[in-house]
């Protein structure tokens, strides 16, 4: 058998690779549009992501606490159910931004989690099939995110659509020249808050992750035995996961490292092949992403950046006029969207299949 402890460490290694592939994926996020409408070149917009996805990680561990407790419990999470969660993850992430398209990054994990902890109890624990996916679909982090699926993209093509309705109305009397200089100055703010909520909404998951990890394999322990900087005792008495400081300082710091390194293929799709984007249609549908995951992390519910970005864009281009959005290209976006989950879930189940007989169950 495999000793527990280094498969804890390999976990926690994976956890923060998927975390740094976070980061290069989803850096279009924050910074597609100020770089398409030639506010900032994109090495510059590149270090005020990364700078601001490292501040944003500190800001709170609500988001954490859902993916870590809530999904499933951790007493009943093993170190192989997290390690092919994190696989089935890397893998849909990979994958789709080799081809460019702007998929969920917390979904993939989730759906990971999902098929491998379905898995498990299928197979391990000899619980039918259906009664083990009823459990799942309904436990409180699951809940939270397939509401948010829905509801966090509406908003944000809802906000999109409506703050570029009142912006444009408020400049109509401005010469164009002057509302271009006043937007470029104002996007350096809206993609710096985009930033800031992309870092504390995204670096939450993988500390969650981690933290499920750190539990699966010190939680049997008494509080008294336990590490000093895990508090087991909370966890005991109110089953509320308590994130270690160094493993939020470790997931700022691989989502910023990802950050930096850039994600060209998918900025070309956010910031360009959507709609046209000058720095007023940037700073709305920034603003109005920032606006609903900030507002998603108070209620500690896992929404996806890339599909608050996405329709805040759309929203924006809607308001112009509907033939303004290419159409095809939200269409490619949407599938990528749906498909995440179960195509995660499925990944998640064939890694654990075929990592039980290596590390266990």
């Amino acid at each position: 058998m495999f000793d527990p402890f280094w498969l804890m460490v390999i976990v926690v290694v994976f956890a923060l690779v998927f975390d740094y592939i976070n980061g290069f994926h989803d850096t279009a996020n924050a910074i597609a549009t100020v770089v398409s409408t030639n506010v900032l070149s994109a090495r510059k917009a590149v270090m005020l992501a990364a700078v601001f996805n490292f501040i944003g990680a500190f800001l709170g561990t609500g988001v954490a606490k859902t993916i870590g407790g809530d999904i499933a419990s951790p007493a009943s999470v093993t170190q192989t159910v997290v390690l092919c969660a994190l696989l089935a993850a890397i893998s849909w992430n990979l994958l789709t931004w080799w081809f460019g398209l702007p998929s969920s990054s917390s979904h993939t994990l989730v759906g990971g989690i999902v098929g491998a902890v379905f898995a498990r109890r299928v197979f391990e624990e000899g619980v039918a099939a259906g009664a083990a996916a009823d459990t799942l679909l309904n436990a409180g982090g699951v809940v939270k995110v397939l509401k948010g699926l829905v509801l966090s993209p509406l908003a944000g093509f809802a906000i999109g659509f409506v703050l570029m309705v009142l912006v444009t109305r408020v400049v109509a009397r401005h010469p164009p020249a002057r509302v271009n200089r006043v937007f470029k100055r104002l996007q350096l703010v809206s993609a710096s808050l985009m930033a800031l909520s992309h870092g504390t909404n995204d670096a939450q998951k993988v500390m969650g992750i981690v933290t499920m990890s750190l539990f699966a394999y010190y939680g049997h322990m008494a509080p008294a035995d336990g590490p000093t900087w895990l508090d087991l005792h909370a966890w005991q008495t109110t089953h509320e996961l308590v994130v270690p400081a160094w493993v939020i300082a470790a997931c700022a710091a691989a989502m910023a490292l990802g950050t930096a390194a850039g994600g060209w293929r998918i900025m070309k799709t956010m910031g360009t092949r959507i709609i046209r984007l000058k720095p007023i249609h940037g700073f709305c549908a920034e603003t109005a992403g920032a606006i609903v995951l900030f507002g998603a992390a108070q209620l500690r519910a896992p929404v996806s950046t890339t599909h608050v970005i996405s329709s805040s864009i759309m929203g924006v281009g809607a308001s112009r006029r509907l033939s303004a959005v290419r159409w095809g290209v939200a269409g490619n976006i949407v599938f990528a969207w749906v498909l995440t989950m179960p195509v995660s879930a499925a990944l998640g189940a064939a890694c654990y299949l075929g990592l039980r007989p290596i590390f266990g169950a």
